[in-house]
Order: structure tokens, then C-alpha cells, then sequence
């Protein structure tokens, strides 16, 4: 007879067997994104729980990255694996010119939640193409072709969204073809307008986007499209007034404001959606990740009642095989419930209150290597510099460096799963992750900055 730790023997040999030949058959067949394919040796992820993931040798990480700033319930929530089983039990599939329950109910607290009047739900697969849509819809919707969008942003990877993408990914795939234009947003670390104050930074910069849109054509101009709290580009919390400003000129020129919302949203940023910071309500709003944590992939498009009137009778061109899928719309009914339920919104803005906020500070002081800190809720930034005097990143602008990659591996070797993009390390974790876990990445992020410092000036 087989002994209980015998049994537990067994079961880790065939989970590293199954480790193994999972890793061997990706780098046979998977080709994976924004990756040279041959340079490649991925972690292998096992099991996942709350706050933590385990790689294929049963070494156990904390995750101060949420995956893709998109696990915002953590991982493998009750509530929501549960809510998939038992849609897939009833329902795995339908089209989506049918009604389903899932679909219905997900809308009405999406609809709920989002700021003003934004209350007809367009459901896509991601955020991609719901940024995609939402620019056709402006575009149809005030006969206008050009879009607007910021540099230093990240609105996806599909042939329009990648164009209005404002970092380097877009540079491969930009053709200068698809009616984008670029302009700079307020950044006051990194000031493209030579201010000094956050007032400054913020009047310059509309100032610029006012003379922008002059110089383009305001009849031209279907919508300008903003991450409402920049993500992967380095989480730049506007400064006040901005939006603000942003959304009068868009109203005076009768150009559609979109809010992409895909990564800050859904209690990120410590409130349901980051433009609710700002008091501002755009004419389309987009959404993906958080909205049921990235359980089953989703996304969608909040739209006005001015847009939605264009197309009361007359078709939207538009539309998506799984658009509201059942199983996926399901999650966010189960993912929206339970951090209703759970206060994790609410618990977002605590942590970032009074744990990371006051602990990156305290970096900030300590680090000759921090150049600056930045964020609200569980949605912030650490800015590396060689010289804080001159500023210079610890990785050059659209690549990481040897510096960098040792620190993401510091980071590992303590177990700590980071996200870090270019000179930044971001402090992304789920949104209801504990207090003694965050304080935990933390002291974790304390010890690798200590690295960090040696290699600054």
C-alpha cells in the first residue's frame, strides 16, 4: 500500500514530468508575442492561487504583476471558477444576435458602474479590439477620419490599435497609413514643455494639443483616444485639470473622447474606473482585464447615448463571433459580484493609501537609484535612473538593459514575480492581495533596490 508521502512523491515527479514536456512542446510549436522566438526560455506555470503562482519546478512566486495588470481578483477565485462552471454547464455557447443571461447581466452592472450615461455595452474579445471599435464608431459617427492619441501609451497589438499606440511596438507596424497623429502628454518627470509645476505641466500641455488640433483641422478629427491613468508606459498620473481640459476641447470641436480604460480600470486604480479621479466622463469608454480578471478573455466598448442614437437605425458594422460570450460574460457577473461583495475596490485604495504608496516613498528617499515614484490604488510605477541629476534611465527608452534583467531576476530568486517595462518596475499585484503579502513584495523590492544602487551614481 502506498504511503501519504509516497503519494506526494509521486504526484510532484508527475508534475515535473508534466513541466517538462509542457515547456518542451512550447518551444516546438508556440510562437510567442514580442519575442525573438530563438532567444526565448519562458517559466512554466503549474498552479496559481490568490496572489501567488508556482513554476514548473513547485517554486512558489508572488505576483507583484497581476500577469498583464489583469488579474485583479487574484487567481482562481471561488466565486468566479465556479460561476464558469456552472455557465458551461448550461451554456457554453451561443451567437451573439441571440440573448443570453450571461450577457444581460454583465452589461447591467458594467453599466452601472461606468460614469455618467455610458450605459449600452459593446462586448469584444479584448482590449484591442475594443479600442478598435470604439474609433470605428467615432469615425462613423462624426463623418471624420483622423484619431488623436498620446505617445508613451499602449492601446494593443491588432493593425488600428497598434497605430495609435504611442511607444515603440507601434514602429514595425506603422505605415503612416491608418490617420493617426501623435502629441505629447503631460509627463512632468520627463517634461516635454520645460515646466516645473504640475499647473504648468498640465496648461502647456493642452496648450499644445489646442494648437495640435488647429494645425490638423478640427473637421478632420473623429476622437481622441487617452489611457485615463497611462499603464504600460509608465503609469504618469495626469495632472489636475488635464482631463478635464482635454474633454472641453474635444466637446468645443465636436471630436469624440475615448477613455481607454482597459488597464486602469475595474478598481485598479482604487475607484471602478480611473477617469472617476478626474470627475470626467468621456464619450466612449473601453474596458478588458480587470472586468473578470482575464479568467476568460473579454472586453468591450461603454457607449453614450449620442453614439448609440447613430445607430438606432442604421446598422453598426461591427461585430465579433463571441462578442458576450457566455462563459466569459459570466466571469464578469461573478468577478464584478465578488468584489462588490469582498469591498475590493475599496481595499485597492487602501493598499495604495497606506502601504505601497508610503513604502515607495520611503524608496524614494533611501534609493539614489529611484528616480521618481508614482501611482494611486494598486497601480504604480518605480522609475530607475543612473543619475538622478540627469535623469538618465537604467534601461534606454523601448528596450531593458543587462542592469534590468538582473534585477527582474533578483527579484525571482526571492520570489517575487515582477512586472517591469524598459527602466521601470511596476507595482501591479492583485487588487485584493493582503496587506502581509503587499508588505512582503515590498520588502522584497526594498532589498533588490539595494542592487539597484550599485549600478547608480
Amino acid at each position: 500500500m502506498t504511503s501519504t508521502i509516497e503519494s506526494g512523491i509521486l504526484s510532484l515527479q508527475d508534475d515535473a514530468d508534466a513541466a517538462r514536456r509542457a515547456y518542451e512542446l512550447d518551444r516546438k510549436h508556440v510562437f510567442h508575442s514580442w519575442s525573438a522566438q530563438d532567444l526565448l526560455d519562458p517559466m512554466v506555470i503549474t498552479a496559481a492561487e490568490g496572489s501567488h503562482v508556482w513554476d514548473g519546478e513547485g517554486n512558489k512566486y508572488l505576483d507583484f504583476s497581476s500577469q498583464l495588470v489583469n488579474t485583479n481578483i487574484g487567481h482562481q477565485h471561488p466565486a468566479v471558477v465556479a460561476a464558469i462552471a456552472a455557465q458551461a454547464a448550461k451554456l457554453c455557447t451561443i451567437a451573439p444576435s441571440y440573448v443570453n443571461g450571461a450577457r444581460s447581466e454583465a452589461a447591467r452592472l458594467i453599466a452601472e458602474r461606468t460614469p455618467g450615461e455610458l450605459d449600452r455595452i459593446f462586448f469584444t474579445n479584448g482590449g484591442a479590439d475594443a479600442n478598435e471599435h470604439a474609433v470605428r464608431m467615432a469615425r462613423l459617427h462624426t463623418g471624420r477620419q483622423k484619431v488623436l492619441s498620446a505617445y508613451r501609451s499602449y492601446h494593443g497589438g491588432t493593425q488600428l490599435a497598434i497605430n495609435i499606440t504611442g511607444d515603440p511596438r507601434r514602429w514595425p507596424s506603422d505605415t503612416a497609413s491608418t490617420g493617426t497623429v501623435h502629441f505629447f502628454p503631460p509627463y512632468l518627470y520627463r517634461t516635454a514643455f520645460h515646466s516645473a509645476t504640475e499647473e504648468e505641466e498640465s496648461q502647456r500641455a493642452l496648450e499644445h494639443l489646442e494648437q495640435l488640433i488647429s494645425l490638423e483641422g478640427p473637421s478632420t478629427i473623429a476622437a481622441l483616444i487617452l489611457e485615463s491613468v497611462p499603464g504600460t508606459a509608465g503609469i504618469y498620473m495626469p495632472p489636475p485639470g488635464y482631463l478635464q481640459g482635454v474633454r472641453e476641447l474635444c466637446t468645443k470641436h465636436g471630436i469624440v473622447f475615448i477613455a481607454d480604460e482597459v488597464m486602469a480600470g475595474f478598481g485598479r486604480t482604487g475607484k471602478w474606473f480611473a477617469v472617476e479621479h478626474f470627475d470626467v466622463v468621456p464619450d466612449l469608454l473601453t474596458f478588458a482585464k480587470g472586468v473578470n480578471s482575464g479568467y476568460v478573455p473579454l472586453g468591450g466598448v461603454a457607449i453614450s447615448p449620442q453614439i448609440a442614437a447613430t445607430f438606432g437605425k442604421r446598422a453598426y458594422p461591427g461585430g465579433l463571433t463571441y462578442s458576450g460570450h457566455p462563459l466569459a460574460t459570466a466571469a464578469a457577473v461573478a468577478t464584478i459580484n465578488a468584489m462588490e461583495k469582498e469591498g475590493i475596490v475599496q481595499h485597492a485604495a487602501l493598499l495604495g493609501e497606506t502601504v505601497i504608496g508610503p513604502a515607495l516613498r520611503g524608496f524614494a528617499e533611501r534609493h539614489r537609484s529611484v528616480g521618481e515614484v508614482r501611482g494611486t490604488g494598486v497601480f504604480w510605477a518605480i522609475e530607475l535612473v543612473r543619475d538622478r541629476t540627469t535623469r538618465e534611465p537604467l534601461a534606454p527608452y523601448g528596450a531593458s538593459s543587462p542592469e534590468m534583467n538582473e534585477l527582474v531576476a533578483a527579484c525571482k530568486s526571492r520570489g517575487l514575480l515582477p512586472f517591469a517595462n524598459f527602466n521601470r518596475i511596476h507595482v501591479v499585484p492583485p487588487c485584493n492581495t493582503s496587506v502581509a503579502d503587499t508588505e512582503a513584495g515590498l520588502a522584497i523590492l526594498d532589498e533588490v533596490l539595494d542592487i539597484a544602487d550599485g549600478f547608480a551614481a
